[in-house]
Formats: C-alpha cells, structure tokens, sequence
C-alpha cells in the first residue's frame, strides 16, 4: 500500500511517532524541545514540575521511537528534537488544542 509516495513501512513509522507524541507530558517536553534546545533531565522535570523518573520515562518512549536524540557531555545528558519537521506538528497540535 502507498499513500502520497509513502510506503507501508513509512506509514507505520509515521503511526508509532504519532503514538508516542498522543501524551499530554510527551507534548510539554516537545513544546520545550521545540526551537533546537538542547536539555537535560533535571531541566525538563523542573520546567513541568514532574518527578525525574516520569520525565526520564517520557523522553525514553520519545527516543526509542526516533523524536529525540541525546549526547552524553559529562555527567549530562542533553535530550534534543531529532527533526525540526516535527515543530510543525507541535505548532498544529497548538492551534489545534485552542
């Protein structure tokens, strides 16, 4: 099956990143992604004000699934957008939640 030059396989893909964004604090820490910031932990979970272990949760189904990247520097390791296609989804959910 394609569907506007997409394969099945890059359906399913586009599927299970779409999944793994359907979360409310998924969708917070993508919003505070958003723009090429570069974060660790410990700064996402006291921007939501979550605990660090539900933020290190988040951004591991956010990785796993290829939204976001990380580099180890130190003792840090900073969470990143892989695409910067995806603020587009973002700012759709945005205008779309108002």
């Amino acid at each position: 099956m394609k569907f506007e030059g997409l394969t099945a396989e890059q359906l399913e893909k586009a599927a299970s990143m779409l999944k793994a964004i359907a979360h409310p604090m998924r969708i917070a820490i993508l919003q505070y992604l958003d723009g090429g910031n570069q974060v660790t932990v410990t700064e996402i979970h006291e921007f939501l004000n979550i605990e660090q272990s539900t933020t290190s949760h988040h951004l591991g189904i956010l990785k796993d699934k290829g939204i976001l990247g990380s580099k180890r520097e130190g003792k840090n390791t900073y969470y990143f957008v892989r695409n910067e296609n995806l603020s587009s989804i973002i700012e759709c959910v945005n205008k779309c939640a108002c």
